[in-house]
């Protein structure tokens, strides 16, 4: 079956585009709320810690308005937590007992989950976790032969179950291969039982190879709350969370604003990359208000602005300001010969462009298309090369984040470097 797996080149063509997505966090420490690395931080024993599936209810867990609200943010994909490091498995698994249908949920949710983001016309993804708090062998595997070998034929099962049991999966999303490399994994082996039966399919680089067998990762690089973009040739995607915790933590309030969400994902689109934010569901299923009321502004931004113009289907920028920093209060994404520049402190009716190479053809406003005058200068040194936008409103158009479109006659091209008209050679 080998012959059917897609090329990297079809298979990325959608995540490409989609530039955004929603991370769903839910397990049986969702109950606790203390994070989902509970079991481990706090030494709960294993008899106690399994005792949880015995309150797992979900009864305000409705996948349907997870996927709603994914659509309403303008998130293209969301991937779900199927089996986190606690070992409970939240679909119907005939190897894993410790799982959602044995509990008062009775529910397959990976089931609910899938069909879900379908009906809404949004990519799916599943997240399995290797490492494995529950399993006996999950540890003892390391320096056991015998134990690796049971586990090995365990998790390949479990994933085997994800991919064959739900229908067409557009993304695979392993996390912590603790304490095994990827021959203990066997990943090479795994990686290819997932693609024969889903050839479409996503592999993050969480499980250290692809699928030859090569030391090279799968299909992207998942940076973890930070925007560091792979070098051009590698895609990435920076999964991030809404506050400080993936799983629920009733105890953190640190919530990210709109405006700093839509900062990080236009340095995310900027520098050829996704974003994909988090949300950490309640014990019960239901979704913070805090996390509803952000994700629906980014939404509303999205949509005032193009619907999503500057962002979707944007390539890596070939200009210098692509991360927001308090140097540098925009950031620019790029497609074709189109520069989107993204204004995140608003200086008021003027504003200065250094070091574009390309020139510029026309200026607007991307929420309201309002045309804006500028003047362009060109220095035969390059080291006073200027754009001048004027009569800009006195105030910020948008209070979140202020987008101009620069209409250029080429790739659009910024070069700065550290040096100014005085120290040109310094760089």
């Amino acid at each position: 079956m080998a012959s059917e797996i897609l090329s990297l080149e079809q298979r990325m063509k959608w995540w490409r585009e989609a530039k955004f997505g929603l991370y769903v966090h839910y397990g049986l420490y969702s109950i606790l709320g203390r994070h989902e690395w509970v079991m481990n931080r706090e030494r709960i024993p294993l008899a106690e810690y399994e005792a949880l599936a015995g309150r797992f209810t979900a009864e305000k867990c409705d996948p349907r308005a997870w996927a709603r609200l994914a659509k309403d943010a303008g998130q293209k994909y969301v991937i779900m937590t199927t089996k986190h490091h606690e070992g409970f498995s939240l679909w119907n698994s005939a190897v894993n007992p410790f799982n959602a249908m044995n509990s008062p949920a009775r529910r397959d949710l990976v089931a609910e989950f899938v069909e879900a983001v379908r009906a809404e016309g949004l990519h799916v993804g599943l997240y399995y976790s290797l490492m494995d708090w529950h399993h006996p062998d999950g540890a003892r595997c390391f320096h056991d032969p015998a134990a690796r070998r049971r586990f090995v034929d365990y998790t390949h099962s479990l994933v085997r179950e994800l991919v064959t049991n739900y229908g067409h999966i557009d993304i695979l999303w392993y996390d912590v291969p603790w304490p095994m490399k990827p021959d203990g994994w066997e990943s090479a082996r795994l990686n290819y039982m997932v693609r024969s039966c889903q050839p479409h399919i996503l592999i993050n680089n969480r499980s250290g190879m692809d699928s030859h067998g090569s030391v090279m990762p799968e299909d992207f690089d998942t940076p973890e709350n930070v925007v560091k973009a792979s070098p051009p040739y590698r895609d990435w995607e920076s999964c991030d969370t809404l506050n400080h915790s993936w799983g629920y933590n009733v105890a953190d309030n640190h919530w990210k604003s709109v405006a700093q969400i839509l900062g990080l994902l236009v340095s995310c689109a900027g520098l050829g990359g996704n974003y994909i934010l988090n949300v950490g569901p309640r014990g019960d299923g239901s979704v913070q208000d805090e996390a509803v009321e952000r994700l629906r502004g980014v939404g509303r931004w999205l949509r005032r602005h193009g619907d999503g113009v500057s962002i979707y289907g944007a390539e890596r920028a070939t200009v210098e300001w692509m991360n927001f920093s308090p140097l540098s209060p925009c950031a620019a994404t790029v497609k074709g010969h189109t520069l989107y520049w993204h204004i995140s402190h608003w200086y008021g009716s003027d504003l200065w462009i250094g070091g574009l190479k390309t020139k510029v053809l026309g200026a607007r406003l991307l929420s309201t298309g309002q045309a804006v005058k500028f003047r362009q200068t060109f220095a035969s040194d390059g080291a006073t090369d200027r754009l001048h936008l004027y009569d800009l409103p006195a105030a910020a158009p948008d209070p979140d984040l202020s987008v101009l479109v620069l209409e250029c006659d080429g790739k659009p091209l910024q070069q700065l470097g550290a040096g100014c008209v005085w120290m040109p050679e310094v760089l």
